[in-house]
């Protein structure tokens, strides 16, 4: 019982400095905001239950909630010891947050442009969202920006990662997943704790997918799930269709709003290619067999902050896939590489980047 109130005070010291470095470095409606994120992260820290202790009194919980613990030890071991990921404690404990999403997340851009507004933090950089552990804050911040002529786009998120800052947990909010995607999911966020370049979402989300990717392949075939891996392939390859397509449009979006219309003729263009990429999506749909996986994003306005959310995940996979191959598809020194490329001066990776593209 020492060790945990050791543990707390010590995520709570972490906490304080959170706040206190923000105070020192931002203004005060910021703080504001600062704090809204600490408090959010001790309520899970606070919330913690050692996943080894409630399978030892399982009698107590529901058998999918026994399942699926179950696979979140086999995926943490097989994380550590086939993909060299920095398990430690990461996983080992669950809280119920009883919500819907952990944290909700607001991206703006401007109204004719496709480039997002970004936000920048003390430990993360700059990012293109900002994070909230209330919805309802989300959309009052969501609304200031509307106000200010932003396109706003709000969605709420199941996980995150802490960067090794805290310990991270198994939460409620992702337990409706798949295996493999509950799988793909733990090594995704492990692989921001392993590189994460501060301020450059491509390269680390880009990164983190295809840790995931290759990781979740060589779950499902070591776990003896070969049958799930054609599942685990038709999602990822609609999942690649979904992102070519709305980076198709991203491009369009943005070689609209170079020409030289007044705003009224922009918005109409704007609205009808809108409309086009819905009507594309429903073609793409047809070939899917009705596949309605990504109706709720298409149910949405599809303006620019929309936009914005997507290309961040995606955009570099043939680098890092192509880097992969290149380290003979041996984790260690793919990253190895990563990290070296990530240390490398802005200037001199996007060079590098570009030419193995």
């Amino acid at each position: 019982m020492q060790n945990v109130r050791v543990l707390l005070r010590s995520n709570s010291v972490k906490a304080t400095l959170l706040v206190l470095l923000s105070i020192a470095l931002v203004s005060c409606e910021t703080v504001g905001y600062y704090s809204q994120a600490a408090r959010g992260q001790l309520t899970i820290v606070f919330g913690r239950e050692d996943i080894q202790q409630l399978l030892k009194a399982e009698q107590d919980l529901p058998d999918e909630l026994v399942e699926k613990f179950a696979i979140v030890m086999d995926v943490r071991e097989f994380a550590e010891s086939e993909l060299g990921l920095p398990v430690g404690g990461n996983y080992s404990s669950y809280v119920d947050i009883e919500r819907e999403h952990v944290v909700w997340n607001v991206f703006a851009a401007p109204e004719f442009s496709v480039d997002p507004v970004n936000w920048c933090y003390p430990i993360a950089g700059c990012v293109a969202y900002r994070g909230y552990f209330s919805e309802q804050s989300a959309l009052s911040y969501a609304a200031k920006l509307e106000e200010d002529g932003f396109d706003v786009y709000t969605g709420g998120v199941d996980a995150y990662s802490t960067l090794g800052w805290f310990e991270d947990s198994l939460l409620s909010t992702v337990l409706n997943r798949a295996d493999y995607q509950l799988a793909g999911l733990l090594f995704h966020e492990l692989a921001h704790q392993l590189v994460y370049l501060p301020g450059d979402t491509t390269f680390n989300e880009s990164f983190a997918t295809a840790v995931e990717r290759e990781g979740v392949r060589r779950w499902l075939a070591k776990s003896n799930k070969a049958s799930n891996i054609d599942a685990a392939l038709l999602d990822y390859d609609r999942q690649q269709q979904f992102v070519d397509l709305v980076a198709d449009y991203r491009d369009r979006f943005e070689s609209l709003y170079q020409l030289a219309l007044n705003e009224s003729s922009m918005r109409s263009q704007k609205l009808e290619l809108q409309q086009t990429l819905r009507e594309e999506y429903a073609t793409l749909k047809q070939q899917w067999q009705g596949y309605e996986g990504y109706d709720g994003w298409f149910s949405r306005s599809l303006n620019n902050a929309q936009l914005s959310t997507v290309a961040s995940y995606n955009d570099l996979l043939p680098f890092f896939a192509a880097v992969f191959e290149q380290s003979n598809q041996d984790f260690s020194a793919f990253y190895t590489e990563v990290s070296r490329l990530a240390d490398l001066p802005e200037q001199e990776r996007d060079e590098l980047i570009a030419a193995i593209e």
